[in-house]
């Protein structure tokens, strides 16, 4: 992944754009292309066409609609970034689907915006998630968040790696969960934070995850501790 800051006119953002609407895709492409830090290198209309022509252009972003004929750009999203991880996708979509923002969080996905978002949020949302950061509608992830502590999912294959977190790494995982930054992670629970931030390094790499919003996803299957009333000795 390039380093925020560092895409211009000479180098700039390399999109991947997948439609099934042709319509869409030119409305995309006129729109970015616009842009003299952004420049749209190629698009698909279905999952297979995605698959091949993707992984040749090598994007830094790649923009995916959620729901396709042939099947789904979330999957698109796992598969392209299992081949380029430093991808960063951006699930577009027409339905503000619950269901489908936990699969593209969990697939890895940098951002999931509604197409009903202006044509200069989206702008920003594609420079946003090639710098590297996240670009989740806060309103929906808030919502979603509330519904899993309400009524859990069931997912056995996470048990194991959350029975393998040392007590201070549940901890801070539920403090993920509950929105906090490393600063206030850190005066919570009397840690600097740089401390705090190689407790996170180390906890995505056990929870298998490679962002923070994965953890947060995963930290609502905890039975959340009470952190603040265990200070570090």
């Amino acid at each position: 992944m390039t380093e925020s800051g560092t895409f211009t006119e000479q180098n700039p953002i390399r999109v991947f754009l997948l439609d099934d609407h042709e319509v869409v895709r030119r409305g995309l492409t006129d729109l970015l292309d616009a842009e003299p830090d952004i420049s749209v290198v190629g698009d698909a209309d279905t999952v297979e066409h995605a698959l091949v022509r993707g992984p040749a252009l090598r994007p830094h972003v790649a923009v995916l609609d959620v729901r396709l004929p042939d099947g789904d750009g979330i999957t698109v999203c796992r598969e392209l970034r299992s081949q380029m991880p430093g991808l960063a996708c951006l699930m577009l979509t027409s339905f503000d689907d619950e269901e489908a923002l936990l699969d593209a969080i969990m697939a890895g996905a940098s951002g999931y915006v509604l197409k009903q978002i202006k044509g200069s949020d989206l702008v920003s949302a594609v420079r946003t998630v090639a710098s590297g950061q996240s670009m989740l509608d806060p309103a929906t992830t808030a919502r979603l968040m509330r519904s899993l502590r309400a009524d859990p999912v069931e997912t056995p294959s996470v048990a194991p790696e959350l029975a393998g977190l040392s007590p201070r790494e549940r901890d801070i995982l539920a403090l993920i969960g509950d929105g906090l930054t490393n600063r206030e992670i850190g005066k919570r629970l009397y840690l600097s934070e740089k401390t705090v931030k190689n407790h996170i390094s180390r906890l995505l790499a056990k929870l298998g995850v490679q962002r923070r919003v994965q953890a947060a996803v995963l930290a609502s299957h905890l039975e959340h501790p009470e952190p603040g009333d265990r200070p570090a000795r």
